[in-house]
C-alpha cells in the first residue's frame, strides 16, 4: 500500500512540474494560448518569473521554464502585438516571490 501511494505521489508531482513548462510557438495558430506583454506590473493578469532550470517550474503559479522543443512543453504560446488579441496579459518580474497570478479567473488557460 505504501509503495502504491508514494507511486502515485511521484505521478501527481512530476504532472505539476510540468505545467508550467512553456515553448513559444511561430504562429498564433499553433498555440494554446495567446499572451501580451504589459509595460506595468498592475495590467497585468499574471507576474511570471522565468526559472532558469526546468525542476523549478511552478505548477501553474508564474514561475516559467521555456524548453527548447515544442515536445516538452505542456502549454503552447504565442506572443501577440496588441493586448485586445491576448488571452493573458503578462509582465516578467525579478524575483520568483513576485510570480503568481492576479486575475485568478484566467488560471484555467494554463492547466
Amino acid at each position: 500500500m505504501k509503495q502504491i501511494f508514494f507511486f502515485l505521489i511521484i505521478v501527481v508531482g512530476s504532472f505539476a512540474l510540468r505545467a508550467q513548462k512553456v515553448y513559444t510557438v511561430k504562429y498564433e495558430s499553433q498555440a494554446n494560448v495567446k499572451v501580451y506583454v504589459v509595460k506595468y506590473e498592475s495590467q497585468a493578469d499574471l507576474k511570471v518569473y522565468k526559472v532558469k532550470y526546468e525542476s523549478q517550474a511552478g505548477s501553474n503559479d508564474g514561475k516559467w521554464y521555456f524548453v527548447d522543443y515544442e515536445s516538452q512543453a505542456k502549454k503552447k504560446i504565442y506572443f501577440v502585438d496588441y493586448e485586445s488579441q491576448a488571452d493573458v496579459k503578462i509582465y516578467f518580474v525579478d524575483y520568483e516571490s513576485q510570480a503568481g497570478w492576479k486575475n485568478t479567473s484566467k488560471k484555467h488557460l494554463f492547466y
